[in-house]
């Protein structure tokens, strides 16, 4: 028998004798530019591994001659990061907030710092976009129930709300049906009150007006315009932390509303809470 390989007649190649339900494969060579890229790539892999960490080890790996670390690079850039920003939380720490408002580089870094923090700690509850939710306030509007300003936003951040710092913001409103303070019918009536001091459509009872006076106003104020040093909200404005309508505000007035922000004196440090504070205070409801 021949052993010699068929010649292809078509393709003027000769086969390499494999057959596969009759389609025969030909003995066609690489290009030579493949096999020079591939010797080339072999040769520059062998040179790799002997200049640069590559191989493992059982507890370790090879250094290779130059001995270079990417982890070593990475720690030396976090290190030069962390340094950097050092220098700047120092001078955010001992600088007031009027100066840090002022000066450019302090208020980009204080921005910048701030936004990441929020979006770490404080956008679970007021949103990413810090526009709030049903029992969240709304923190790009120009209602602020404890004030806005930078002071009043920093101190708010610093102890909280109902929370277990010492002088933290505290606003007991009483919870008038459950203490039977007011009957279901008086809430109801001084609720439809409430709604008619920002909506003109809307008609009170007679005697709503006296029932408020007589239980709201202390707080809220004869105008229904609010104590920032209760953190009694306006009642006039339309803006409503958890709804606005005839149940919610029944609801509201007859079982009250105990909210809760965490304090985060301790949990952040005084240049992070001052960097968040200044963020908060620019994004567009800072008094």
């Amino acid at each position: 028998m021949s052993t010699e390989p068929e010649y292809d007649k078509i393709t003027d190649t000769y086969t390499t004798g494999h057959e596969w339900d009759g389609i025969k494969e030909l003995n066609t060579p690489l290009p030579r530019w493949w096999l020079w890229t591939f010797i080339a790539c072999t040769i520059w892999a062998i040179g790799y591994w002997i200049v640069m960490p590559s191989w493992p080890l059982v507890s370790d790996y090879t250094k290779g001659v130059l001995g270079h670390s990417q982890r070593d690079v990475v720690s030396a850039e976090v290190n030069a990061a962390i340094q950097s920003r050092k220098i700047y939380s120092e001078k955010l720490l001992t600088a007031d907030l009027e100066t840090i408002k002022n000066d450019r580089d302090l208020l980009e870094f204080s921005m910048a710092s701030g936004k990441a923090v929020f979006g770490d700690n404080c956008a679970g509850c007021h949103g990413s976009g810090a526009s709030g939710s049903k029992g969240y306030p709304n923190l790009n509007d120009d209602d602020w129930l404890w004030g806005g300003s930078l002071e009043e936003i920093h101190h708010t951040i610093t102890v909280g709300v109902r929370s277990t710092h010492d002088d933290t913001r505290i606003s007991d409103m009483p919870a008038f049906l459950t203490d039977e303070i007011l009957t279901k019918n008086q809430i109801k009536d001084v609720a439809t009150y409430v709604i008619s001091l920002s909506n003109n459509s809307v008609a009170a009872p007679e005697g709503a007006a006296q029932i408020y006076q007589e239980n709201c106003a202390v707080c809220h104020g004869e105008g229904a315009q609010g104590h920032k040093e209760f953190g009694a909200p306006n009642l006039t404005d339309d803006i409503w932390l958890f709804g606005g309508d005839p149940e919610t505000l029944n609801a509201t007035i007859s079982y009250s509303r105990k909210g809760v922000m965490p304090k985060w004196a301790g949990r952040l440090d005084p240049a992070t809470i001052k960097g968040l504070a200044v963020y908060i205070h620019t994004l567009g409801g800072g008094e």
